[in-house]
């Protein structure tokens, strides 16, 4: 899939969606760390990975944007850190002349009014007035980590509110199906509780219990996959 078919499908999904539909699909859920939120007021962003570790310096972000597409997101490796501020202003204005949807920060940012003027999504843990005074050097045999999760140029990845997900090109298209289809189900379910409807009757829980008296093995989710329920995976 292309980043315009992505942003587009995804604007009308969640984090979580994408997620149930990995686990649907019987992928492996790929989560960024907890923390990770919104720094502007664009606050979902999805698109192809760009990838990059950062070593204390920004011409690790110039060169990612030679080589960079439209609409895809750029994801950094600073190891969590919470010392320094490895972006701010300049660096979203840049990503945002050489077409990326948004930036990613395994770290913290800083210059949060001037971003919040930026038409660009950016994430982090949070903010830091310092930037780095550090200079590390690099071989370029180096891994790209965010959180616990490896991310490479086929990697698609998911931000909003909730959370961050990465899912891998040759699953995305799939991943989205299953995220609309589960978003059409519990849209529909919402409804009904709103018109009086509850979830316990959409779900037949009388029945459940029923059964569960029979067979103490019968759980909840095999009974909502046999009801094609989907508040559960």
């Amino acid at each position: 899939m292309d980043n315009p078919e992505t942003a587009a499908r995804f604007a009308s999904l969640s984090t979580p969606l994408v997620a149930d539909a990995v686990l649907r699909a019987g992928l492996r859920l790929q989560m960024g760390p907890f923390g990770i939120r919104p720094a502007t007021g664009l606050k979902t962003v999805a698109g192809r990975a760009l990838p990059v570790r950062h070593f204390g310096s920004v011409d690790v972000f110039l060169e990612a944007f030679e080589t960079a597409r439209p609409g895809d997101v750029l994801v950094i490796d600073n190891h969590g850190r919470l010392d320094e501020a490895c972006i701010g202003d300049l660096t979203a204005l840049e990503a945002r002349l050489a077409g990326l949807a948004g930036i990613l920060v395994w770290g913290v940012h800083r210059d949060t009014p001037e971003l919040q003027a930026i038409p660009i999504a950016v994430f982090s843990l949070g903010t830091c007035s310092a930037g780095p005074r550090r200079l590390d050097a690099s071989d370029g045999a180096w891994e790209t980590r965010f959180g616990d999760v490896s991310v490479s140029r086929e990697d698609f990845v998911f931000a909003d509110a909730d959370g961050v997900v990465f899912v891998e090109e040759s699953g995305v298209a799939q991943v989205l199906s299953l995220a609309e289809t589960i978003a059409s189900t519990e849209r529909r379910q919402a409804d009904a509780i709103r018109a009086g409807k509850s979830l316990r009757d959409q779900l037949r829980f009388s029945e459940y219990l029923e059964e569960r008296k029979r067979d103490r093995s019968y759980t909840l989710r095999r009974h909502l996959q046999k009801i094609g329920g989907a508040i559960e995976v």
